[in-house]
C-alpha cells in the first residue's frame, strides 16, 4: 500500500516546529512497557496541541511517521468528528493479582478491560491469576481482552489462549509477532470462537494492509500516532473492511486528543477504545485531562498548562535529544 499522506498542505518549516516544542517526563503509576517515565515532544499549531512520542528505542524512519500524525494534527486538514464522547477500556499492567483491584479503580465506569499478559519473565500462572481476578471484580457482565504483545509462539498461544478461554474473552491481541503466526494461531483456535486482534503486525508492517489480506486477524487495533495521522488510517479502516479498536501508545492527553479524534471519524465503532490511559499516569500535561468519566473520555483538543509544561519538564540532555531528533523526522517529510 503506498503511503498516502494524511498532510494536505505543505509541511510547516522546522523553525515553526521548534518555536513551540515542549519536552515532558511523566511518571507513571505503575510500570509499563518496561517503562516508569513516558516522555513525549508537544507541539503547537494552527489547529492547537499535537503529541510527537515513538518510544526512544524507535529509528528514524519510523519515527517519522508519528510526526506525520503530529503536524497534521497541529496543522493539516482533519475529518469532522462523528460523535463527541468514545468509549474506552481499562487497562491492567503486568502486576501482581494483589495489585489489580486497585488499578482498575482509576478507570471510571470502564465496563471493559485490557490486560497485559506474556511479559518477560513472567509465567502463565501469573497471567491466569490476573485474568481471572479481573473477571471476579467485573462480573459476568464485564468485557476482557488480553494483550500478548507478540511474546508467545504459536504452540505457546495456542496453550495460553485455552487457559484464559474460560473467561470469556472478547479477544486476544497480537498473540504472536508476525503476520504468518498470526494466520496458523487463528487457524488452530477458531473453532474456541476467540478473535484474533493485530496490533504491531499492522502498524510495523511495511503494508498495514498485509494483516487484513492475510486473513491474519478479525480485528485491527489502529493507533493515530504510528500509522501516520488520523486521515491515514482512515484509509486503511476503510480499505481494510475489518472492525477496528483505536488505541493509544501511552500518549498524554494531548496525544490521547489526537486518538479520540480518529475514533470520532470511524464509521463504525464497534468495540471499546484503548484510548484511557491516561489513567496510568501519575501526572499530565493538563489540569484536564483526558480520563474517563463514566467508562468514556470527550472528543476535543487539550491545552497544556504551562505550569504542568514546566513542572515535567525533561532535563536538558533529554530535551536536546527530542529537539535532535525531531530535527532528523522532519528532514525526511
Amino acid at each position: 500500500m503506498p503511503d498516502t499522506t494524511s498532510f494536505a498542505r505543505p509541511v510547516p518549516e522546522l523553525a515553526d516546529l521548534l518555536a513551540s516544542a515542549r519536552v515532558v517526563a511523566l511518571p507513571l503509576a505503575t510500570r509499563f512497557r518496561g517503562i516508569e517515565e513516558r516522555e513525549a515532544l508537544l507541539l503547537e499549531g494552527e489547529n492547537g496541541w499535537a503529541e510527537f512520542s515513538p518510544f526512544v528505542e524507535y529509528g528514524d524512519a519510523e519515527s517519522a511517521t508519528w510526526l506525520r500524525a503530529a503536524v497534521e494534527f497541529a496543522w493539516g486538514d482533519l475529518p469532522t468528528p462523528l460523535r463527541r464522547s468514545i468509549p474506552v477500556n481499562a487497562t491492567v499492567p503486568a502486576v501482581h493479582v494483589d495489585r489489580v483491584a486497585g488499578i482498575l479503580k482509576r478507570f471510571d465506569g470502564c465496563r471493559t478491560a485490557k490486560i497485559k499478559v506474556a511479559e518477560r519473565g513472567q509465567t502463565l500462572v501469573q497471567d491466569v491469576s490476573r485474568v481471572r481476578k479481573v473477571r471476579e471484580l467485573m462480573g459476568p457482565e464485564g468485557r476482557i481482552r488480553v494483550d500478548a504483545n507478540g511474546g508467545w509462539n504459536v504452540d505457546e498461544a495456542e496453550h495460553a489462549i485455552h487457559a484464559l478461554a474460560e473467561f470469556d474473552l472478547e479477544y486476544v491481541e497480537q498473540p504472536c509477532e508476525s503476520v504468518p503466526e498470526l494466520v496458523e494461531i487463528r487457524r488452530r483456535t477458531k473453532y474456541m470462537d476467540v478473535p484474533i486482534a493485530a496490533d504491531e503486525s499492522v502498524r510495523k508492517e511495511a503494508d498495514p494492509l498485509t494483516v487484513a489480506e492475510a486473513g491474519a486477524a478479525d480485528i485491527l487495533v489502529l493507533k493515530a500516532q504510528p500509522l501516520g495521522g488520523i486521515r491515514r488510517s482512515l484509509d486503511i479502516i476503510a480499505q481494510a473492511g475489518l472492525p477496528v479498536v483505536v488505541s493509544s501508545a501511552l500518549d498524554t492527553s494531548v496525544g490521547l486528543s489526537m486518538g479520540a479524534w480518529l475514533a470520532a471519524a470511524v464509521p463504525a465503532l464497534d468495540y471499546d477504545c484503548g484510548l484511557g490511559t491516561a489513567s496510568l499516569l501519575s501526572a499530565d500535561v493538563t489540569d484536564d485531562p483526558l480520563r474517563a468519566v463514566n467508562g468514556a473520555i470527550d472528543v476535543r483538543r487539550v491545552i497544556p498548562s504551562p505550569r504542568l509544561l514546566d513542572g515535567y519538564a525533561a532535563s536538558a540532555q533529554r530535551r536536546d535529544w527530542w529537539l535532535d531528533r525531531l530535527r532528523r523526522c522532519h528532514a525526511l517529510l
